[in-house]
């Protein structure tokens, strides 16, 4: 089940040159040697930490709820590609390939879900709720939709302030139909805000199908009435994401408001680590996989054009799980926050 054809997407003049993709019709960024290996050593870092996560939570170091990004890491390496210092990033509970995408610690955000003093969030925000003031990461949020509404509050905060910065609200096909999106979508286009909404259509939301659950689903075309643009991106291939990333801030740097862009994603694993993932079949799952794996892309890629070697490649799969070693290890060790923790960083 391969992804639906996506729109065409041109690239900005300052950004990587566009080309024609036969897969699935739309434009991707041409990487060079170095964009490519970059591209690799950050998405193979997010599997790594997923699945380092992922065991984890199964031994019992990690309470509460898990959402791993495991097949979906295309979309927000691509994302970042394109960003400059001072762009913010917001999104919802399946969030730990941002955080690391953002340049986030391992180890801070690690620590963080197994609820250490290293955390991110000093141990008490767990997986859904980290942040980073330094890193412009805004969350990680629990609720449902609601950092879209946040994420338009950080575009509104930019344009107020007069500065270049463009805000990234990521949410996904489950999401999509909450009503407070559409209330942010009426505004960043009433006051044409510097806001990127980022659809991660990964298929299931929760465990129902799009097919099942929304009467539009193509989630590009959401923001039609309110008159933002939108585009369908294979979300698989980070050259695609890339692209029409550039595209995308580039549109909001230079006052037009608002863009939509939906990544036809999938994820691996289940909605959480508590779901069997039962409403789909195994065949599926392996197809993506074996056919559309954004990681095996750009790795088949990287050795066709001789730019690395297979040796070269496990050198770096090596020191990614040495770094993923190194914070679950600090994330086992580190000790809990004190009690006197539990009054501070609060609103009164």
């Amino acid at each position: 089940m391969a992804p639906r054809k996506t729109a065409s997407v041109s690239s900005r003049k300052t950004a990587a040159k566009p080309v024609k993709k036969d897969f699935a019709g739309g434009t991707i960024a041409e990487f060079s040697k170095e964009d490519d290996l970059k591209a690799y050593r950050e998405m193979l870092l997010i599997r790594r930490f997923e699945e380092k996560a992922g065991q984890l939570y199964g031994m019992g170091f990690i309470g509460g709820f898990c959402h791993l990004y495991i097949g979906q890491e295309a979309v927000v390496v691509g994302m970042q590609l394109a960003l400059k210092e001072g762009d913010q990033v917001i999104t919802g509970y399946r969030d730990h390939g941002h955080m690391l995408a953002c340049g986030m610690s391992a180890r801070g955000v690690m620590a963080e879900l197994t609820g250490r003093r290293g955390g991110l969030s000093k141990g008490k925000g767990g997986s859904m709720h980290m942040f980073s003031k330094e890193k412009h990461f805004y969350g990680g949020h629990g609720i449902v939709g609601a950092q879209v509404s946040l994420g338009t509050g950080l575009a509104f905060a930019n344009r107020y302030r007069g500065n270049d910065n463009v805000s990234l609200a990521y949410f996904g096909d489950g999401a999509a139909n909450q009503g407070q999106v559409y209330e942010s979508f009426n505004m960043a286009a009433l006051w044409k805000l510097p806001v990127i909404y980022i659809v991660e259509n990964n298929r299931y939301a929760m465990g129902t199908s799009v097919s099942r659950a929304s009467a539009q689903t193509d989630f590009s075309q959401r923001g039609a009435s309110f008159g933002i643009p939108g585009y369908q991106v294979d979300g698989m291939d980070v050259r695609a994401v890339k692209a029409a990333a550039d595209e995308a801030v580039e549109h909001c740097r230079s006052g037009k408001g608002p863009i939509i862009l939906e990544m036809l994603t999938y994820r691996y694993r289940g909605h959480s680590m508590s779901d069997p993932a039962k409403y789909r079949s195994k065949d599926e799952v392996q197809k993506m996989r074996s056919e559309h794996d954004p990681i095996e892309q750009v790795k088949a890629r990287l050795m066709d054009k001789g730019w690395a070697t297979e040796d070269e490649l496990k050198q770096i799969d090596k020191e990614v799980r040495d770094i993923v070693a190194d914070s679950a290890d600090f994330a086992q060790s580190d000790p809990e926050p004190d009690v006197s923790e539990l009054y501070t960083d609060i609103l009164l």
